[in-house]
């Protein structure tokens, strides 16, 4: 035996850390005798033989453990030569294959600089599980990083889970650790099998995975997400050419797949990505969306997390189908004129043991001190974004969903809490930063440079934060000092306008400044105005049932006026499904939207009329083109609290057109009511909320007005309208009429 007996019990008892010191073919010596030594271990193995893959020459390998540790000296031969192990099971079948040891590292001395230093950006084609083939030799690669592991093995079921029989290279001071298996093809199912410095085995699902089984095995699943045959090449090449034009219509369907419409005759089941996209297209292009936000599909193990709490952040959920699904689903998407954005989570993980947490036995990719690595509110931990392999880990991830499938934005969710060490923290509770501030400094350098490098490689990819403070600069390019986000989720607004309507109509007048307050800040950032699935869950019940109002057709009508005000108020769009139907019921993410109240006119009227707002919108440049100019908005009266009446334009900067909105927000009839308008002549109505068609009563202005010479709320023309009971009225000036 020439293998040392201490090196042989390392084998044996899965302690060995640099199996490829021993296993495989190396030079060795027998005495006096130059030679070469050949060492393998197979599980469930009787016997072994080395076969030289040029001359078809054999010797048999010495069983050194009945566990399957074999050995063989091959004497006057000092250069490596090809070779292939032919192993005979106790089964009785021979099988020969390539020997795991023989190869040299998959990943280069570069990549692996890169890494360290935090700038290998698609570390995702690195790291993981990735078919290869090397020579005639086909199979997988796998490399994770877990610097302060003692071992690292490949578990799966062709190993029958046992961690001695696929230990893991570790790369010099890297901290990465690689093989690679050949024989291995998609689908196989593999852990990482960890023994950290204090002994304790640890079984660990792919950081970098790109699929996964289901709970509670929840293993890793090889799979290639790079070999989808795409056909939205003129998607993309659109998409690139409306880079640095954010002031466009976009108008978002927020969308959980899982609940959207659930397959009641097959057991109530969610339907597949494949079976989504077809129906879910088409629902949108009828809805006249631009775009749908999925919350988030990354690989999460709990449903009732939504999918914000993920154990795979390469990885679209299992739930649906496989990663090509999901890429048709987007593919489908695109071929149809419809853009998806897809939520995104980097500021926390949950602490499942079988994913990140404490991945090496140490606290790896999350802070060791709970002041700065324990959300309390959650119950989740925080990223490291000071340290530079978490903070390459993170970047990849947002760009691997561009680059693998075609998005086309991130909702980066939560960034106050990533933007704030005091973050729902009591004093004493956090660490300030070097300058003694409550900002994470981290935290923000990552934020600015992933929304920098997704718009280097992607142009008119969108990058949009779920940022629920005041701090400047959301979207202000970084280059002048922001964080450098195309959007910001107008969270004010929301709040504001969401309290406004659900008050009985009686106490309206005293909350009038809901309605005008965001005003004053609304040129302030690039802001989506969004009432999000947040909003209808937890008790706060569905936006049908906040309105202030008792019976349903007043509650719909309350709903009609909100849409129409949401829609002609600054900022780009966004809608949680269910709520373009004046869903009844609180959002429940095990079962399906509530599709039947749409038989009746109260429902169907919401859905109508926030498909004309859509259509409309996008096709008014007033609307959907200056969204984000301050010129393009203009009061005419916010100070009439005592009726609960609301006035405002929406021009362009050349003023070549204008709409007025006026939202009479009590269930009072006004008749006579004077508005101001700058020009003369004909005023269309657009909108009316309470059209019959709508659901409603159908008093409204005959189809429009035409403009007096009687100057009202300083501007020199004005217009006498007739105000439904609680609606929103939209007119347009017609030049010529």
């Amino acid at each position: 035996m020439l293998i040392p007996h201490a090196e042989l019990s390392k084998f044996l008892s899965a302690t060995h850390s640099d199996p490829h010191r021993w296993l495989g073919m190396h030079p060795a010596t027998r005495g006096k005798t130059q030679g070469l030594a050949v060492r393998t271990f197979q599980r469930d193995a009787a016997g072994c033989e080395v076969v030289e893959t040029a001359t078809g020459r054999t010797w048999t390998m010495k069983p050194l453990s009945p566990d399957g540790f074999f050995e063989t000296f091959i004497s006057r031969h000092t250069e490596v030569f090809g070779y292939m192990l032919r192993v005979l099971h106790h089964s009785g079948e021979y099988r020969q294959i390539y020997d795991p040891y023989c190869f040299l590292p998959t990943i280069g001395e570069q990549d692996l600089y890169l890494f360290n230093e935090g700038n290998e950006h698609r570390v995702y084609s690195k790291l993981g599980a990735h078919l290869r083939q090397y020579g005639e030799a086909k199979g997988v690669a796998f490399a994770v990083w877990a610097p302060s592991a003692e071992r690292v093995s490949v578990v799966g079921n062709f190993n029958q889970w046992d961690g001695r029989y696929h230990p893991m290279r570790p790369l010099g001071a890297s901290g990465v650790w690689e093989l690679f298996i050949p024989g291995l093809g998609q689908g196989e199912l593999y852990k990482y099998e960890i023994r950290d410095k204090r002994g304790n085995l640890l079984m660990k699902t792919d950081p970098y995975g790109t699929y996964f089984e289901a709970p509670p095995n929840n293993a890793s699943v090889v799979y290639d997400a790079e070999r989808y045959p795409w056909g939205d090449d003129t998607w993309i090449a659109e998409r690139a050419s409306q880079a640095g034009r954010a002031d466009r219509p976009i108008s978002i369907y927020e969308v959980h797949l899982g609940s959207w419409r659930r397959k009641f005759e097959d057991a109530n089941r969610p339907l597949t990505y494949r079976e989504l996209a077809p129906a879910l297209a088409e629902y949108v292009l009828e809805m006249g969306f631009t775009h749908i936000e999925v919350l988030p599909v990354s690989e999460h193990p709990f449903g009732g997390s939504w999918g914000y709490q993920v154990t795979g952040f390469f990885a679209p959920t299992h739930r649906y189908g496989t990663p090509a699904d999901f890429a048709y689903f987007v593919d489908y998407l695109h071929k149809h004129g419809i853009g998806i954005i897809v939520d995104w989570v980097p500021a926390h993980f949950p602490r499942d043991s079988f994913a990140l947490a404490e991945f090496d036995g140490t606290h790896l990719f999350e802070h060791a001190d709970p002041r700065q690595g324990a959300h309390q509110d959650w119950g989740t931990l925080i990223f490291n974004y000071g340290r530079n392999e978490v903070r390459c880990f993170l970047i990849a991830s947002a760009l691997a969903w561009f680059e693998r499938y075609h998005i086309d934005g991130l909702r980066v969710d939560a960034v106050a809490s990533m933007l704030y060490l005091d973050y729902s923290r009591k004093e004493g509770e956090w660490i300030p930063n070097k300058f003694g501030g409550r900002e994470n400094l981290e935290a923000i350098d990552f934020l600015k440079r992933t929304n920098d490098l997704v718009h280097g490689y992607f142009p008119g990819a969108l990058m949009i934060a779920e940022e629920s403070t005041a701090f400047a600069g959301v979207t202000k390019p970084t280059g002048q000092g922001g964080l450098g986000f195309d959007f910001k989720w107008n969270m004010g607004w929301m709040h504001d306008n969401l309290r406004y309507f659900s008050k009985e109509p009686i106490h309206r007048k005293w909350h009038h400044n809901d309605l005008t307050f965001g005003a004053l800040y609304q040129y302030s950032e690039h802001f989506i105005t969004a009432l999000s699935h947040d909003e209808v869950v937890h008790g706060k019940a569905s936006l049908l049932l906040k309105m202030g109002a008792w019976h349903i057709p007043d509650k719909a009508a309350n709903l009609r006026a909100l849409f129409a005000h949401m829609w002609a108020w600054p900022g780009k769009k966004l809608l949680f499904m269910g709520g373009e139907f004046g869903q009844s019921n609180e959002w429940n993410y095990a079962g399906s939207l509530d599709w039947h109240l749409l038989q009746y006119l109260d429902h169907q009227g919401i859905r109508l009329l926030v498909r004309d707002l859509n259509r409309l919108y996008r096709e008014d440049p007033l609307l959907g083109a200056n969204d984000l100019d301050h010129r393009g908005f203009r009061w005419i009266n916010c100070n009439d609290g005592d009726r609960s009446v609301l006035s405002y334009l929406r021009t362009d900067q050349a003023e070549s057109g204008f709409i007025v909105v006026v939202g009479n927000y009590t269930p009072v009839l006004r008749e006579g009511y004077r508005v101001g308008v700058p020009r003369p002549g004909f005023w269309r109505e657009l909108i009316n909320t309470n059209s019959q068609y709508y659901g409603g009563t159908g008093l409204g202005n005959d189809g429009g007005r035409m403009a007096q010479q009687v100057p009202s709320d300083g501007l020199p023309y004005s217009l006498v309208l007739t105000l439904p009971p609680t609606s929103t009225t939209l007119l347009r000036w017609s030049p010529g009429g």
